[in-house]
């Protein structure tokens, strides 16, 4: 809001500051005071760093740039006098007023996440509050007699609950507050119970996994029905075909497949959009294009290919995990993205330019 110092030294009149001269110092300027005086021809005035620029100056002198520097920025006194041992030109080592800022301006737009910066510029601002969106708030269920905690002992024919951690790390890491809804049994009781918390806790998305498929004891589709509608539940997508959207008691409500693989794709290419667009921000990003390094199969659904990505020469290239089995998580711990192959795309070969979801920017 002023022009200030960018440095320790002396304030001058750029005309006067010549080598060899000596300069009549008539005050001091620490940070946080405001000179009344005026600088005048043949004069100066100690001045620190982010200090207000005097009237009559134009430029600053560093104390480098004077004799006895060190002794005359350290003395409780100003010195009487100055000389200056190299010039400078009107406008150096001055800060001036709206450099950062200007009046008018637009510093920062509506749907930015804010950051540290941001932060600090509100604050130098004034602006102690600003509207935001809110974080979307998710409740993740996960289904299956099959299931158990992360902390329960393993007995025959069970298996521990993946799906309800790696879904509620994606999620909290696109900003959004997850309400863990934990295991619901394979009964419609349960899981009408569990949708019901969600409901009450007031959730903007429902993410279930497992369910919704077309076994005997898959039970969320129809309680969901029975609490709302289910406008869909097949996507023509590999892995993750299994795939329900709808709502339950107004909520909107996604059921995604219960092989991990599958869950976690299918969430990357569906829910993470949705979640993205109720926070505010941008789901596209991450999406490049990678040469096939080896020959590929399409069938007719769209494949999302778990694949590592090397980079040479400026090019990206695609080689799939070794293994693709929707039940074999640790190939997503082991792949770089999502290279999307197109539906009855047959046979695709070797150097095939392709569309690749990035996992990492």
């Amino acid at each position: 809001p002023f022009a200030n110092s960018s440095m320790d030294g002396y304030a001058v009149r750029a005309a006067d500051a010549l080598p060899g001269f000596d300069l009549n110092v008539i005050g001091d300027i620490p940070a946080g005071s405001f000179p009344a005086f005026v600088v005048g021809a043949g004069q100066a005035a100690r001045i620190m760093t982010g200090a207000p620029l005097p009237a009559g100056a134009d430029a600053v002198v560093p104390v480098e740039n004077t004799e006895s520097a060190d002794r005359q920025m350290m003395a409780a006194s100003v010195p009487a006098t100055i000389r200056v041992t190299s010039p400078v030109s009107a406008g150096d080592y001055v800060r001036p007023v709206g450099e950062d800022i200007e009046a008018g301006q637009v510093v920062l737009r509506a749907r930015r996440r804010l950051r540290a910066p941001d932060l600090g510029v509100l604050a130098g601002l004034g602006r102690a509050q600003v509207a935001v969106i809110s974080r979307p708030r998710v409740a993740i269920l996960s289904t299956g007699d099959e299931l158990l905690a992360i902390d329960q002992p393993l007995t025959p024919g069970k298996i521990r609950d993946m799906n309800g951690y790696a879904l509620a790390a994606l999620c909290e890491s696109l900003g959004a507050r997850v309400l863990r809804l934990g295991i619901a049994r394979d009964t419609e009781a349960d899981v009408a119970d569990k949708l019901q918390q969600a409901v009450q806790a007031g959730v903007d998305l429902i993410l279930s996994s497992a369910g919704v498929s077309v076994g005997a004891y898959d039970v969320v589709k129809a309680v969901v029905e029975s609490m709302g509608a289910l406008s869909f539940w097949k996507v023509n997508v590999r892995p993750g075909k299994p795939l329900a959207f709808g709502q339950v008691r107004g909520i909107p409500f996604m059921g995604l497949p219960g092989n991990p693989v599958s869950a976690l794709v299918t969430f990357d290419v569906f829910a993470r959009p949705a979640i993205c667009t109720l926070a505010g921000r941008d789901w596209q990003s991450g999406l490049a294009e990678a040469l096939t390094v080896e020959p590929i199969r399409s069938d007719a659904r769209r494949t999302y290919m778990r694949v590592t990505i090397e980079r040479r020469d400026g090019l990206l290239y695609a080689r799939p995990t070794i293994n693709q089995s929707s039940g074999v998580l640790t190939s997503l711990v082991s792949a770089d993205g999502l290279l999307i192959v197109p539906e009855n795309a047959g046979e695709i070969p070797a150097g095939t330019r392709l569309s690749v979801r990035l996992f990492s920017e």
